[in-house]
């Protein structure tokens, strides 16, 4: 989905709305279908999703080579389904990102 630049602060508002905590265990189905993409913690979910509906390539594929931005691993699916993980949650179809939840200082 490619939205327009001037429509930002609107898209980003959306996005935020619709961001929530939610249990790994209602992923799980997303997982399996390979939908599910991991954030870093470095990186604002709420931007991230923003640049994905913008099919912005060039940020994209920086986070990927720099180890920011990846599909969910098995290893990672496990932790969190045996730690009963809550993550963070956006949807940018028909992709489900995921950031764990920041450690507060």
């Amino acid at each position: 989905m490619q939205t327009k630049p001037e429509k930002d602060l609107e898209l980003r508002a959306k996005v935020n709305r619709e961001t929530a905590r939610l249990p790994w265990s209602e992923l799980l189905k997303h997982f399996a279908q390979g939908n599910v993409v991991w954030v870093a913690n470095s990186l604002d979910l709420v931007e991230v999703a923003v640049r994905i509906s913008h099919d912005d390539k060039a940020n994209i594929s920086q986070w990927m080579n720099s180890g920011l931005l990846a599909k969910v691993t098995d290893q990672q699916a496990a932790a969190w389904l045996a730690a009963d993980a809550q993550l963070w949650a956006s949807v940018v179809s028909p992709f489900i990102l995921v950031q764990e939840q920041k450690a507060l200082n």
